[in-house]
C-alpha cells in the first residue's frame, strides 16, 4: 500500500489546511482498503472531504471514476457543497456521490432489462407498497386483519436489508407469516411478481436488483469495477448485509475502498444495521490501513473520558480513546431523584438557570430512550412556562395513538361528540369503510343528530349492509357498557378495559413494525398520567389545556428527543433521563436480544453523552409509579460503569451523596433505606411487560445492577381448570397459564388469551 510523504507545512494545498496528522494520514493514503475509525467528534467529514478533494485535484482520478457514498441526502448534499468550496467548479463531475439508494437506482435504470424491468420503472413508496402487500394477502386467502400487510412489510423489508431473494429466505422465517403455502416466502414471491408486472421496484430492491444482476451478469460487474478507482463510504458502521456485499463487490478488483465510521456509534440494529461489516473490515480486505481520528474537536476531556470508560465495557469493537485539547469542563452530574416528577422538575430547574446564568435554549437537549419519557416532562414544562420542541416525533398528547385513545375516553364523558367517534368509529378496523360512513352522516342529517346518536339509531334499520351494522352495533354497546362502567371504576382503570376491549392495544400488539412497541408503551404512559387526575373529565380538561398551550412564538425552545434521533447533533448542555434498569438499558432489547443488545444499548449510553460540548446531566429515579402502584428501580449498570474520576454524584434522597457513590461501586444497596414501610414504595418490587400488567404482581429483581433479572409472576390463585368471570366473555375455564397471561375457554366466545388482572375467580 503506497502512502505519499506529507508535504511541508507552507506547501499544503487548501484541502490539507487545518487537518490534524492522522486527518491527514487519512487524506493521503489513497491506495488500498483504508479504514477511518473516527470517534464522535473528530472531524470525519472534513477528512473524507478533503481526502476526496486530493483525489480529484491530484489527478489519480476524473471525477466519474469516484463512487463516494453517504447514507443521507442531507450528507450527500453537505460532502458536495463541501467540495465545491475546495476544489470548485471540479465538484460538478462528481455523478456517483450520493445515497445508496440514488446511486443503485442510477445503475439499475442503466440494466433494468436483466431483472425484467424497463428503465423507466417506477419506485413505490410506503403506502403503495402496501397497498399491493395488502392485495396479495387477500389475494393468497388470508385474514387481513390477523396477517397484516405492514406486518409482511417489515418481514420483507428484512429479507431485502439482508440481500435475500425469496428462495433465499430461511425456512423458519417464512413460515412466520401466513398458512400452509401461503407463506411468507412464496407472498414475497408474489408479491416481487407483481411488482415486476407494474414495471416498478420498492426501495429495497434497488439495491437486491444490483445484488442480482452483479452475481448474473459479471460483466456488468466488471465494468463498474474497471470504472471506480477509488470508492469511499460515510457511516460504514450503519450499513446492512445488502449494502457490505453492494460496497464489497464493486471494490473487488482494486481494493480501493476507504470506509469511515465509528464501530461505538452502531446503533440502528433494529434497521438491518451489522456492526459486524466495520469489525471484520481488516478480515474482508487484508493488508487493510486502520487510521484512527481520537482527537476530539466537541466536549470536554471529562465528558470524553466519562464517555471512554463507559464504552470500554463493550467487547465487541476495535478500540480508541478520544481526547482533547481543550478543558477540563465540569464533571459528569449524575443525580439520583426520588421519581419521575421530580425528575422533570429537578430538569426543568436546571435548565432555566442555566438559561439565567446566560446559555441559550436551543443549546440544551433531553435526551430519552423511549417517547414515552417525554410526556413528564412535557407536562412539567407546560407548567413553568418553559418552552420545548419534540424533535424526531410529536408532542406526547399530539401522537396518533394517544389522540385515539383519548377520542374514546372523550366519548365516555360527551356521548355527543361526533369529532371523536369519527376518529375511533372504524379503529381498529370493524369493517365500516365509505359506503358505510356515508350513509351514517346521510342518516345523522336526516335526523338532526349528532353523528354517535344517529349510529344507534341506524343500526336498526338495514340502512347498512348486515356486517357492517352488527359491528357498529357492538361498538354502540360496548360505548354503553363503559359508560356505565365509568360510574363505579376508577378512571385509569376504565381507560385501561376500553383499550383492551375496543381491540385498540390488540391492534398494536399484531403491528410487527419498529414504532408499535413504542406505541404501546405510550398507551401505558396515558393510562398513568390519569392516576395523578381526580377524575376523567379533569384529565381530559387538563389535555386540552396542554394541547392548547403552544409556545411555538418562542424564540429559542429546549429540545427533547430520543437517543437514536440525536445521532450527528450536538449541544453545550445535555440533560440524560431514566438512567434505570429497565429503562436503560432497555429490559425489552435485553430480553430479546441478550449480550448483544446491551453492548448496542451501551453504545446507545455512549452517544448520548458525546452529544454534550460543556455539560453533561444523567438523572435516575429511585421510585416510578406503574399503574398506580409505586415500584423501585435501581440504577442502570451504565451509570456504574463511568469512571468514578469524571463523574460528580449526588442525590436528592437521604443518604447523600457518599451512600450513592458507595453504590455506584458496587458496595451497598442504594435503595435499603426507602420504600420500605413508608407507604410510598413496595421495596424491591418493579412492575414489567406490556399494556395491561397485572396491578397485583411483582417480578423479582436480583438488586445487583450488573445482573438485573425481571420476571413477571402470575396470579396464585389462579390454577389450570379454574372457573373464571371476564367482564365481556362471561364464564370460561383456564386451560393454559403463561406467567400472568392465561388462556381462556369461554363458551360462549371460544379460547382467549387474557392477562390474569381482568378475571375473576369462580369458587
Amino acid at each position: 500500500m503506497a502512502s505519499a510523504p506529507a508535504p511541508a507545512p507552507a506547501d499544503l494545498p487548501p484541502w490539507l489546511q487545518g487537518l490534524n496528522p492522522p486527518q491527514r494520514d487519512a487524506v493521503l493514503t489513497t491506495e488500498g482498503p483504508v479504514l477511518i475509525l473516527a470517534g464522535a467528534g473528530t472531524g470525519k467529514t472534513k477528512a473524507l472531504t478533503s481526502r476526496l478533494a486530493h483525489i480529484v485535484f491530484s489527478r489519480l482520478a476524473w471525477p466519474s471514476e469516484i463512487l463516494a457514498v453517504t447514507f443521507t441526502n442531507r450528507a450527500a448534499r453537505e460532502m458536495r457543497h463541501r467540495m465545491e468550496v475546495l476544489v470548485g467548479d471540479l465538484a460538478e463531475g462528481l455523478p456517483f456521490l450520493g445515497t445508496f439508494h440514488s446511486i443503485a437506482a442510477r445503475m439499475l435504470r442503466r440494466h433494468a432489462g436483466l431483472v425484467g424491468l424497463d428503465s423507466n420503472f417506477t419506485i413505490l413508496d410506503t403506502d403503495d407498497q402496501l397497498r399491493l402487500l395488502k392485495q396479495v394477502v387477500i389475494e393468497a386467502g388470508l385474514d387481513e386483519r390477523r396477517w397484516p400487510a405492514k406486518q409482511l412489510a417489515g418481514h420483507i423489508d428484512r429479507w431485502k436489508n439482508r440481500g435475500e431473494i425469496p428462495a433465499e429466505v430461511p425456512p423458519g422465517e417464512a413460515m412466520s407469516f401466513g398458512e400452509g403455502q401461503a407463506n411468507g416466502a412464496k407472498l414475497y414471491a408474489r408479491y416481487q411478481e407483481r411488482l415486476r408486472a407494474l414495471n416498478a421496484a420498492d426501495f429495497g430492491d434497488l439495491l437486491l436488483h444490483m445484488l442480482t444482476i452483479f452475481t448474473e451478469a459479471p460483466d456488468v460487474l466488471a465494468d463498474y469495477q474497471r470504472r471506480f478507482k477509488y470508492i469511499m463510504v460515510d457511516e460504514y458502521q450503519d450499513t446492512n448485509v445488502a449494502q457490505y456485499r453492494w460496497l464489497t463487490l464493486l471494490a473487488g478488483a482494486r481494493h480501493n475502498i476507504a470506509c469511515v465510521g465509528d464501530d461505538d456509534q452502531s446503533i440502528y440494529s433494529w434497521r438491518g444495521a451489522e456492526v459486524a461489516n466495520i469489525l471484520r473490515f481488516e478480515r474482508d480486505f487484508p493488508g487493510a490501513k486502520v487510521i484512527r481520528l481520537e482527537q476530539n474537536y466537541r466536549s470536554t476531556s471529562h465528558i470524553l473520558a466519562a464517555a471512554n470508560g463507559l464504552i470500554a465495557h463493550n467487547k465487541g469493537r476495535l478500540g480508541k480513546q478520544l481526547f482533547t485539547a481543550g478543558s477540563a469542563g465540569e464533571k459528569i452530574a449524575v443525580i439520583g431523584v426520588w421519581d419521575g416528577p421530580e425528575e422533570a422538575r429537578l430538569i426543568g430547574d436546571h435548565a432555566e438557570r442555566r438559561a439565567r446564568e446566560g446559555a441559550s435554549l436551543n443549546q440544551m437537549a433531553i435526551l430519552v430512550r423511549a417517547q414515552f419519557q417525554t410526556r413528564e416532562l412535557e407536562d412539567r414544562f407546560i407548567g413553568i412556562g418553559l418552552p420545548y420542541r419534540i424533535v424526531g416525533g410529536f408532542r406526547f398528547y399530539e401522537r396518533a395513538e394517544v389522540r385515539d385513545a383519548l377520542a374514546y375516553l372523550r366519548l365516555i364523558v360527551s356521548p355527543n361528540d361526533a369529532l371523536a367517534f369519527e376518529r375511533i368509529v372504524n379503529v381498529p378496523k370493524r369493517g365500516l369503510g365509505d359506503k358505510a360512513m356515508a350513509a351514517l352522516h346521510a342518516a345523522a342529517r336526516s335526523m338532526d343528530r349528532p353523528l354517535p346518536r344517529a349510529a344507534e339509531a341506524i343500526v336498526e334499520t338495514p340502512a347498512l349492509s348486515p356486517a357492517a351494522r352488527r359491528s357498529l352495533k357492538t361498538l354502540v354497546m360496548d360505548l354503553d357498557r363503559w359508560r356505565a362502567l365509568a360510574e363505579t371504576t376508577p378512571h385509569p382503570e376504565l381507560a385501561r378495559i376500553v383499550l383492551e376491549e375496543s381491540g385498540y392495544v390488540a391492534m398494536w400488539q399484531a403491528d410487527k413494525s419498529a414504532e408499535a412497541q413504542g406505541r404501546l408503551d405510550n398507551l401505558i404512559e396515558l393510562t398513568r398520567a390519569m392516576e395523578d387526575y381526580p377524575s376523567l373529565t379533569g384529565f381530559l380538561e387538563h389535555v386540552s389545556l396542554v394541547m392548547d398551550n403552544d409556545a411555538s412564538d418562542a424564540t429559542e425552545k429546549l429540545t427533547i428527543m430520543t437517543l437514536h434521533a440525536a445521532k450527528g447533533l450536538e449541544f453545550d448542555h445535555v440533560f440524560l433521563a431514566g438512567w434505570e434498569e429497565g429503562v436503560f438499558p432497555s429490559q425489552r432489547a435485553l430480553d430479546e436480544g441478550g449480550a448483544k443488545s446491551l453492548e448496542e444499548e451501551r453504545r446507545l449510553a455512549y452517544v448520548g453523552i458525546t452529544r454534550a460540548r460543556r455539560t453533561a446531566t444523567i438523572t435516575h429515579a429511585a421510585n416510578r409509579r406503574v399503574y398506580g402502584q409505586w415500584t423501585a428501580a435501581i440504577p442502570s449498570r451504565f451509570v456504574s460503569e463511568l469512571p468514578l474520576d469524571h463523574v460528580e454524584v449526588t442525590s436528592t434522597l437521604s443518604g447523600g451523596p457518599s451512600l450513592w457513590r458507595a453504590a455506584l461501586q458496587g458496595e451497598v444497596d442504594p435503595f435499603a433505606h426507602v420504600g420500605r414501610g413508608t407507604g410510598r414504595g413496595p421495596g424491591w418490587e418493579r412492575a414489567a411487560g406490556g399494556f395491561g400488567a397485572a396491578r397485583n404482581t411483582a417480578p423479582a429483581i436480583d438488586v445487583k445492577a450488573s445482573a438485573v433479572s425481571v420476571g413477571l409472576r402470575g396470579r396464585a390463585d389462579v390454577k389450570l381448570g379454574a372457573r373464571v368471570f371476564h367482564s365481556k366473555f362471561g364464564e370460561g375455564t383456564v386451560i393454559g397459564i403463561e406467567g400472568n397471561k392465561l388462556e381462556i375457554d369461554f363458551p360462549a366466545a371460544g379460547t382467549k388469551r387474557i392477562l390474569d388482572s381482568f378475571v375473576e375467580v369462580r369458587p
